[in-house]
């Protein structure tokens, strides 16, 4: 089934992989910037662009959309503000326009920000934050929280688990956008929040090992 899913965070490093795969499994990625001259990057990708920012009034952007990819990020100059805020905004506007399905990209760490290192406190305090909100609300979500990220190829083989460490591994970008959409394909994964690094198995099948028989 064709379904429109909004990209929030379209042009950032994840969100491009997000959208190039949505539109090759044939879906419609509604490709959210906050730049209008970032919108020709994105629809080169397969994206259909939609100008809005996470800070301000998203509604439109999200009207007539069947689920969500949050992939945004503030890049350390405003976590409280847009990695945080910004997602409860775009969480209680898809809740007002009956957007059931939600894919949060956190971080790995968020479960525990104090013991992670001092720089990233504030950063994963925020994603924290926004985990819970989510969980709280009432949309059907699924978080994942990846390690450090990288800008080597993707293999498509993962790790997947509950506790596997902050500094434990790595993993490209493209491996968690393409875990971000499989998991948005998989309604057992309503509920689940799960670490993700590098690994053997492939995401089909890391991911079937997350949800309870």
């Amino acid at each position: 089934m064709t379904r429109t899913v909004l990209v929030a965070g379209a042009h950032g490093q994840v969100g491009q992989h997000v959208t190039e795969l949505l539109a090759e499994r044939d879906g419609t990625a509604r490709a959210m910037v906050r730049d209008p001259d970032q919108t020709d990057e994105v629809e080169a990708l397969g994206g259909d662009p939609v100008v809005a920012d996470l800070t301000e009034d998203v509604a439109d952007a999200v009207e007539g959309c069947d689920a969500i990819i949050f992939a945004a990020g503030s890049g350390g100059e405003d976590v409280y503000g847009v990695d945080r805020d910004g997602a409860i905004n775009l969480i209680d506007a898809a809740e007002a326009a009956g957007v059931d399905r939600f894919v949060m990209l956190s971080s790995m760490g968020a479960d525990d920000p104090v013991s992670g290192p001092d720089a990233l406190e504030d950063y994963l305090t925020a994603k924290a934050e926004a985990d819970e909100y989510l969980r709280q609300s009432g949309l059907d979500e699924t978080i994942v929280r990846p390690g450090e990220l990288t800008n080597d190829s993707g293999t498509g083989t993962v790790e997947v688990g509950d506790d596997i460490g902050l500094d434990a591994g790595d993993i490209p970008r493209e491996d968690v956008a393409r875990t971000l959409v499989v998991a948005l394909e998989h309604d057992e994964l309503i509920g689940e929040t799960f670490e993700l690094l590098s690994g053997d198995e492939p995401i089909d099948e890391a991911l079937a090992t997350i949800a309870p028989n």
